[in-house]
């Protein structure tokens, strides 16, 4: 999927540049917040207008399914996006259950640093996820990873076992999707090549997920008196 271009310009000087690299925003100064902020806010909505919906759809069946069979939803990523694992965590083990029959069985893999720690300091911060999800991943667990480049070598590792044993693997990128795009059964990738962008457009599907899924499952009566 090529970059989407659009035009960047500071709307408050006469005399503007104008650039049209979308993709590796930003490429000059701002002259005020305000400017750079709208221009963030439009490629936000263009990372997002590149979503695949279809694969949107089969993540969502995906998760479904693993909720209502009880298996267990891994998620794991680095820096920022293990803040996105961890609010995914949250937002789908407390918020998918509440006013629903869903019973969401979900492990955040960054979310025990304590662990993390001694793998890396052990062995291999390369293997910092697969190590736990060799002792508790089975046959029809999904594992869901967020990377923006889709190269960490913790996450293509992790992908890789998954898919080895049985499981079935969702990946958030972002950039050219990396390896993981490739390796995942379904790729929710975002065009975008700003690290907060891509970040953001993750933390959004996430919470489009949750919510969704929380939708789908609530009663009809209910859902307008529901805070979503």
């Amino acid at each position: 999927m090529s970059p989407k271009s659009s035009t960047l310009c500071c709307p408050e000087s006469e005399n503007s540049v104008v650039f049209s690299d979308s993709y590796n925003f930003p490429v000059r100064p701002y002259e005020s917040i305000g400017s750079f902020c709208k221009d963030y806010a439009d490629l936000w909505r263009t990372a997002m207008d590149s979503l695949d919906l279809f694969q949107m759809t089969q993540a969502t069946d995906c998760l479904t399914d693993a909720i209502r069979n009880r298996n267990t939803i891994f998620v794991c990523g680095n820096g920022g996006s293990a803040a996105v694992a961890n609010h995914l965590h949250c937002d789908f083990l407390k918020g998918v259950q509440t006013g629903t029959d869903l019973l969401p069985k979900v492990v955040s893999l960054p979310a025990n640093f304590e662990l993390l720690l001694a793998i890396a300091n052990d062995g291999t911060y390369d293997d910092v996820f697969v190590y736990p999800l060799r002792s508790m991943a089975s046959k029809g667990d999904v594992l869901l990873t967020i990377s923006s480049s889709g190269n960490s070598e913790n996450i293509v590792r992790a992908l890789q076992w998954a898919k080895a044993n049985g499981l079935r693997t969702i990946a958030m990128t972002g950039f050219e999707g990396g390896r993981s795009r490739v390796l995942a059964d379904i790729s929710l990738h975002v065009d975008a090549g700003n690290y907060g962008i891509v970040e953001n457009c993750h933390d959004t599907l996430a919470h489009m997920l949750a919510q969704y899924i929380r939708l789908s499952h609530t009663k009809l009566e209910h859902i307008p008196s529901t805070k979503f």
